[in-house]
């Protein structure tokens, strides 16, 4: 069967505490999931279609260390008098394949002011080693913020300033559980960022850039790293920069040095990024819609932001971003939504060197 759906964000392929990859994709009032049936595949099932009445057609989605994922999306309901509710909600996955609990609403931070609350953007959620985070750009252009303590308790909303600010936020986790966040605006790029795992995000400085909206993306890309990705609003260009663990921070006045480009990086929508290892060598592993509409893979050496890309056109057009994850035997899966709305997955060829892909399986 298929759905008429796509991925405007690149995290919709994880793999479960048991091995399994499941992928989800945001649908028209709730979202699809098709899940491997064993771990490694490569047989799949579904598409199941998960009612979720007045969500929003985006999900941002994160797991925590013991592999449970968390489903965040924003929920618009038309309400007996005539006004329009909105809120953010959430649902969690414990178990590969299994049902998603109830979905739950942490509000927004404008409480019972719905005309407020109405322009709130999509959120953005990522899982430190205390709990969970939500961000959302708020009805000034800045970013708010709402996260759980030690024992799942919901704090409050907290304004987390930030001006001119663009819709789509982006957030990565360390292998050590701290957070960055990553907020597009108009002239620059704002960022927050954890000094040490559960303590406090605080502003860092900006980075001079014009991103375009709806194009970042942020991953881990070393063992204290991650790297922000984002396209220029102007010609497309891929740009990419690496955050190391041991950055000092700034106030929230002036801006950080510009950022390079990512050669042959002109596509469409935001780039995923995996870190794994290639013929014994750590790498940043890439994936767009290039500009053609095809998947497109790359790599680099993980230590090397700077190093020349070579893109690789594979499959069938998409729509949407693809998807990379590891499945249970660590080969890389490319994902990505066809125009036919099916699913479709190429794993990594380990008996060939490099990053040969295999053929693509439609599911």
């Amino acid at each position: 069967m298929a759905v008429r759906t796509a991925n405007p964000t690149t995290g919709w392929l994880l793999r479960g505490a048991d091995g399994r990859l499941t992928a989800y994709a945001p649908t028209a009032g709730g979202l699809a999931r098709w899940t491997e049936t064993r771990p490694g595949g490569p047989e799949w099932t579904g598409p199941e279609l998960l009612t979720v009445p007045g969500l929003e057609p985006y999900l941002s989605l994160t797991q925590n260390a013991a592999g449970y994922v968390y489903l965040v999306g924003l929920r618009r309901r038309e309400l007996d008098d005539g006004r329009t509710e909105t809120d953010v909600v959430y649902a969690t996955q414990f178990q590969s394949g299994r049902a998603l609990t109830p979905w739950r609403s942490i509000g927004t931070p404008y409480g019972q002011d719905a005309q407020r609350a109405d322009q709130i953007g999509v959120p953005t959620a990522v899982v430190d080693s205390v709990g969970l985070h939500v961000f959302v750009r708020n009805a000034g252009d800045g970013v708010c913020g709402r996260r759980q303590d030690g024992r799942g308790i919901w704090q409050a909303w907290t304004d987390m300033k930030g001006s001119h600010v663009l819709d789509e936020l982006t957030a990565a986790r360390t292998e050590a559980g701290r957070i960055e966040l990553l907020a597009p605006a108009a002239e620059f790029v704002v960022r927050w960022r954890q000094e040490e795992a559960g303590g406090p995000l605080r502003r860092i400085l900006n980075l001079p850039a014009k991103p375009m909206a709806g194009s970042s993306s942020s991953a881990p890309t070393g063992e204290d790293r991650i790297t922000h990705f984002w396209r220029d609003a102007t010609d497309s260009a891929l740009h990419a920069h690496r955050s190391e663990g041991s950055a000092s921070t700034g106030g929230e006045e002036g801006v950080d040095t510009p950022c390079p480009t990512v050669s042959g990086g002109t596509g469409s929508g935001p780039v995923a990024a995996l870190r794994a290892t290639v013929d014994g060598h750590g790498c940043t592993v890439l994936a767009q819609r290039a500009a053609s509409g095809l998947p497109a893979l790359a790599a680099y050496p993980a230590d090397d932001e700077q190093a020349d890309v070579f893109w690789s056109e594979t499959g069938e057009e998409c729509v949407g971003a693809p998807a990379l994850a590891l499945d249970a035997h660590g080969r890389v899966v490319l994902a990505a939504l066809g125009t036919d709305g099916r699913l479709r997955v190429a794993r990594q060829r380990m008996d060939e060197a490099g990053l040969a892909l295999g053929a693509w399986d439609r599911v």
